[in-house]
């Protein structure tokens, strides 16, 4: 029984070590298609122009609007080494710092807390997709490369739940990385963010902290769901009527 016991745990082993190498494996090619697409975009962003976005879209039945026009170069659950997983969108315009506006996906609070030179986080009172429950868009990179804010004035820091629009202006795409003199390519993070139940927003950096935006967007914005394609609207029941 022991042998038979021992036997299967070995099995057991070669399997899980076979799986892992097998999500790496995927995640590495999924996670280099999209580098290459992102550079291509950024180096030329005319050349891809069918693969941006405008700000604003709103899909047929989606809850939250596109917030700033560009390529959805990255998205939720990406990994670009092990053990990372990206937790949200980053949507390249394809412009220098401080041209192409963001606005805000959903209507709801906005926080700037003291000491964010980049970044600004919108509370929703009502999920749309779950009422009884409270969640937080998240903005940022919305600085230059030396941290100097490109958010909108009426947002200083220190703001705490001012009330804004879907579509309101919040500010423009940056490439503040949080080091200044190190930029990243020009872009907005937006990520959907997990209420602590006491009505504070959880970390973003954690992935388990964060929501899958697809249902909200209308797009597969997964990349178990998207794997190598270009995020768009996902048809409708209308689409696939025959004529």
């Amino acid at each position: 029984m022991r042998k038979v016991l021992f036997f299967l745990l070995i099995l057991a082993a070669f399997a899980a070590a076979a799986l892992g190498a097998w999500a790496i494996r995927r995640t590495v090619q999924g996670s280099s298609t999209r580098d290459q697409r992102v550079i291509s975009f950024i180096r030329n962003p005319s050349a891809h122009a069918d693969w941006a976005l405008d700000a604003g879209t709103q899909c047929p039945g989606a809850s939250f609007r596109l917030p700033t026009r560009g390529f959805i170069g990255y998205v939720w659950n990406d990994s670009f080494r092990p053990g990372h997983h990206h937790t949200g969108l980053d949507i390249f315009g394809g412009t220098a710092p401080g041209e192409t506006p963001v606005y805000a996906a959903a209507s709801g609070y906005l926080t700037r807390l003291p000491e964010w030179r980049s970044s600004l986080i919108i509370r929703i009172p009502r999920d749309p997709l779950q009422p009884d429950r409270q969640i937080w868009t998240y903005y940022t990179h919305l600085a230059d490369p030396q941290g100097t804010p490109l958010i909108d004035p009426a947002f200083p820091p220190g703001t705490q739940e001012v009330f804004v629009e879907a579509g309101t202006l919040l500010g423009y795409q940056g490439n503040f990385s949080g080091t200044p003199g190190t930029p990243v390519g020009v872009h907005l993070h937006f990520s959907i963010v997990r209420d602590d139940g006491t009505g504070r927003f959880l970390d973003e950096r954690e992935i388990a902290n964060t929501l899958d935006p697809s249902p909200y967007f209308g797009m597969n914005l997964n990349t178990e769901t998207l794997q190598n394609g270009i995020p768009t609207c996902l048809p409708t029941d209308s689409d696939n009527v025959s004529p």
